[in-house]
């Protein structure tokens, strides 16, 4: 997993990424696209290679490099890890919206006048608050 993170923290390498998509392309081809030399997108490849971001194949004098997008599953797998604070806030939205349900069906059952649902200090009733 740490290949892949560091192979796509490139732009360069992200831009291949990309070409390769729905296709295959030569070394030469995907050198052509870019303002740099051929020898740096050679080590460019060779990090995609690597990583197993890329398969290549020869073929007579030619190389064709094809996306593989497996090694990016166990990548997106943990990074949903890192997003599951989403998740918990959902929950923790729908808790508060129980519990407001809740105590206003149970003053609507008390005929008690509707009120906050949620109060900054304790809840009082109306006798504690005019004995004070």
């Amino acid at each position: 997993m740490d290949d892949v993170a560091a192979a796509i923290a490139d732009p360069v390498r992200r831009e291949i990424l990309e070409m390769l998509r729905g296709t295959r392309r030569t070394a030469g081809a995907i050198a052509d696209r870019f303002p740099i030399s051929r020898p740096a997108i050679s080590r460019h490849l060779r990090v995609l290679r690597d990583s197993g971001l890329v398969h290549d194949e020869l073929v007579g004098r030619q190389r064709y490099y094809t996306l593989n997008t497996a090694p990016l599953r166990e990548l997106r797998t943990w990074l949903a890890t890192l997003d599951e604070p989403a998740a918990w806030e959902h929950r923790l939205d729908a808790l508060a919206t129980e519990v407001h349900r809740t105590r206003r069906e149970r003053r609507s059952a008390a005929g008690a006048p509707p009120g906050p649902a949620f109060s900054d200090g304790p809840e009082t009733s109306d006798n504690e608050e005019n004995s004070a």
